[in-house]
């Protein structure tokens, strides 16, 4: 079975994150840049996966500049067999980019494609629920737990209610949760072997597909800074800061 899954080149979560002076966007110069944490959570269920003898080839692919290679490579390190990187210098918006995903699925026909929940830049939540309603396959989005079983894959997601288990037919299409596991480091070796690796590079145009912006971004602030904790001596203190400064009671 192969497995496709869709990984984001994103600021490395460990980063302050600046805004440009003039309100523009986010400042990414000399910003270290990493892989998307979701989309590191959906590469590692892809190597679960073929570890347990269920997939049999781990294909990934990237869309962004040229530096996305390295987090294809990275990808690579961790145990997928290929890599292809849809490269586009302006931004790719989630409905292009699962357009650009629906070209690559009907190129390469994987039997289930994984992706992260949301990239921790934009935080939208949309590429994944786009792409199966694009490709017309079943989706669980959320996953906590995936099982393959024959033709089928059970996908186990949290609910305000508590656990619900889909059953879905493959392909499908499935985006992963913090829950769902825990991404291994690459070892030297693996990092070293990455590099003999295939890796695919193609334009939106060799897709067929063309990227036009519809949203547009009106202004980017950083959030308010919080003003510091301080102690109180007893509970009384509390109770009429409580009432007379923060006034919540």
């Amino acid at each position: 079975m192969k497995v496709l899954v869709a990984v984001k080149r994103v600021i490395d979560y460990n980063v302050k994150v600046r805004v440009k002076p003039d309100n523009t966007g986010v400042d990414l110069a000399n910003v270290k840049m990493a892989m998307n944490p979701f989309c590191e959570i959906a590469v590692e269920e892809a190597v679960r996966l073929k570890e347990k003898g269920v997939a049999s080839e781990i294909v990934v692919v990237s869309i962004g500049p040229k530096a996305c290679q390295e987090q294809i490579r990275t990808a690579l390190a961790l145990g997928a067999d290929r890599g292809i990187h849809i490269e586009a210098d302006e931004e790719v918006q989630s409905l292009d980019a699962a357009k650009l995903l629906k070209a690559v699925v009907e190129k390469e026909e994987p039997k289930l494609v994984i992706l992260g929940k949301q990239s921790i830049d934009s935080d939208n939540n949309q590429t994944g629920q786009m792409l199966a309603a694009l490709t017309g396959m079943g989706q669980g989005t959320f996953a906590s737990e995936v099982v393959v079983d024959g033709e089928k894959v059970n996908v186990t997601r949290e609910v305000d209610g508590g656990l619900m288990t889909l059953s879905l037919n493959l392909p499908a299409v499935v985006t992963t949760d913090l829950r769902l596991n825990e991404p291994r480091y690459a070892s030297l070796p693996n990092i070293m072997k990455a590099k003999k690796k295939p890796l695919d590079t193609m334009s939106p145009a060799d897709l067929g597909v063309e990227i036009a912006s519809r949203l547009s971004t009106l202004k980017v602030e950083a959030p308010a800074a919080r003003s510091a904790g301080v102690k109180v001596a007893d509970v009384a203190e509390l109770v009429d800061k409580l009432k007379n400064e923060a006034k919540v009671i």
